[in-house]
């Protein structure tokens, strides 16, 4: 492929990004950092940074950040060195279902939690079974701390970023650099401690980046759990003002400041690590047997995660199947009619017709991209091409709260990009949104495509007389076409299920995708939690097949597309 057309590539993606990621980010920091007149202040971060009320807020979602991060690690990180090491009963089975919390998102899975730990919940009907409280006793697991009950949410749900990646390092890890340090007398914890971690500490902070600002920016769990005391909900309500009040700016400042301070010190103190190793056929490497009662123990480690971590599934699960599940351990009657509701209410089956649309032009819109943008990075000589590359990967460092804010900052009246003001039609900005959002896995894909791919290949073709474009479609598109399906499917599949956009940009009813339908079902009285939990088990489904396909399609590849 030319380099003219290499250029012609990096141009007008800079340009795509300079618009809608760039500028966004550029209102939300005139909006915080320029008063009425024009001048530059810090007034506003100064007036939130001693209210109590944002104070609290930034401290909360940072402590629940570290919390969740933390739990994520403590959960992943054994699992995945057992995995790598060991042999143990079930581990293909264990290996393939330890995926199943990325199938359902996050807020999604709060309403069965709440449903399994409620103060009329399952547990505490079990333990009056059981006989180990009176009847009639009551108590939330959560009402007391709300804080506790959305970091072990989102922990379920996000470790398996950290598992993903932290397996493809340790798979990578070559063991004669163990071995060597085993036979100097450094073994057990003190050789994990020395010599392991640090050789997968790129690989963990690439997971434990994504998951900290999921859950530093989360506004979906807080929503459920009624927590309001998180800066991603405190933006939330203060939207209604973002014609008059720069305070939600100057929140959305803080939010992006911190965020990429975050990404910036994790980079710099882990992200840029590397270690040579030799080939790992040097040494005897592998997953080893272990006695009988040790590998059981591995199988009950991965079984009893695998079950806690399910929890908010079967809860969702169990809420869909009832007709009403009040101070019992299970429903007392399990009906269908949920799912019928879903499907013929007038608020979800337009929710679906619209995420199917806007997830289907925005994975084409990835895929393309992504496609030019990894060729570009890979195959091409042009300077500045890693400049590229940064971008395309800056979208998993910032929130996409942030990105959603951003939008409607710069489509207000009076401002260049009003026509796309979401009030009227959100269409064009959500379809974007998830596009910006959802690209950096796409553009992995198919960059680890073109590393696999020899250029022998192609340039075999054009000796032959084969152009240079032809060449690309005909011979190196279908040599990496395992690569774009993967990360096409995952675009397609978390656009479908998009969060922060969705509950920020959808503003009419008419317009609502999946997520928006289940959060507003939800909080109606009534049946709103049977319907929306209902709506949950199809996105459950439909993004567990997906996973499904795609571990299938890349193995342990699969962590290298949560990479920052």
């Amino acid at each position: 492929m030319s380099q003219s057309f290499a250029r012609l590539v990096f141009f007008f993606t800079a340009a795509f990004f300079a618009v809608f990621f760039i500028w966004p980010l550029i209102q939300i920091l005139k909006g915080g950092f320029i008063d009425a007149d024009g001048h530059l202040t810090v007034a506003y971060v100064k007036a939130l940074l001693v209210e109590p009320i944002y104070l609290g807020g930034i401290g909360n979602s940072f402590l629940l950040a570290c919390t969740t991060t933390t739990a994520a690690f403590l959960i992943a990180l054994p699992l995945a060195f057992v995995s790598d090491r060991f042999h143990f009963p079930g581990k293909g089975l264990l290996g393939s279902i330890v995926l199943i919390p990325m199938i359902l998102p996050p807020f999604v899975g709060a309403i069965g939690i709440k449903q399994i730990f409620g103060q009329y919940g399952a547990l505490n009907a079990l333990f009056i079974h059981l006989h180990l409280r009176p009847e009639g006793w009551t108590y939330d697991w959560f009402a007391m701390s709300p804080f506790f009950g959305i970091a072990l949410v989102n922990a379920l749900s996000l470790y398996p970023i950290i598992y993903l990646n932290a397996s493809a390092a340790l798979a990578n890890v070559d063991p004669a650099m163990e071995e060597a340090a085993q036979n100097l007398g450094c073994t057990g914890f003190r050789r994990f401690f020395k010599i392991t971690l640090p050789l997968i500490n790129p690989g963990l902070f690439a997971g434990g980046t994504i998951v900290f600002i999921w859950a530093f920016t989360e506004l979906g769990v807080p929503l459920v759990f009624d927590y309001p005391r998180v800066i991603s909900v405190q933006i939330f309500y203060g939207l209604k003002d973002i014609g008059s009040n720069p305070f939600p700016y100057a929140l959305v400042a803080v939010m992006l400041v911190c965020t990429v301070i975050i990404y910036a010190v994790g980079k710099g103190l882990f992200g840029r690590q590397g270690h040579t190793m030799m080939a790992k056929a040097t040494s005897s490497g592998g997953p080893r047997s272990l006695p009988a009662s040790q590998a059981w123990l591995c199988t009950a480690l991965f079984g009893g995660v695998t079950f806690l971590a399910v929890l908010p599934h079967i809860g969702v699960i169990l809420v869909a199947f009832s007709r009403d599940w009040y101070a019992s351990i299970l429903p007392a009657h399990f009906t269908l009619e949920n799912f019928h509701l879903a499907l013929g209410n007038n608020l979800t089956v337009p929710a679906i017709a619209n995420s199917l649309k806007f997830a289907s032009v925005s994975t084409l819109i990835d895929v393309v991209l992504g496609i030019a943008i990894a060729y570009v990075v890979v195959r091409s000589k042009i300077p500045g091409r890693q400049v590229l590359d940064f971008l395309a990967m800056l979208p998993l460092a910032v929130p996409g709260l942030v990105i959603a804010f951003g939008y409607l900052a710069m489509s207000q009246e009076g401002k260049f990009f009003a026509f796309l003001n979401p009030v009227r039609d959100p269409t064009i900005l959500l379809i974007i949104a998830y596009s910006v959002r959802r690209l950096p896995y796409v553009v992995r894909s198919a960059a680890a495509g073109f590393q696999q791919t020899s250029e022998t290949l192609e340039e075999a073709a054009q000796n032959l007389g084969c152009p240079p474009l032809k060449t690309t479609f005909k011979i190196t598109l279908p040599l990496i076409a395992a690569n774009l399906i993967a990360g096409g499917l995952l675009a397609f599949a978390f656009a479908m299920l998009e969060v922060s956009d969705s509950l920020v940009l959808a503003q009419k009813q008419a317009f609502y995708p999946i997520t928006k339908a289940i959060l507003e079902l939800f909080q109606l009285i009534g049946d709103g939690k049977f319907i929306a939990s209902a709506l949950g088990v199809w996105a459950m489904v439909f993004l567990g097949v997906t996973i499904v396909g795609m571990s299938l399609i890349l193995g342990r590849k699969l962590g290298a597309i949560f990479r920052v």
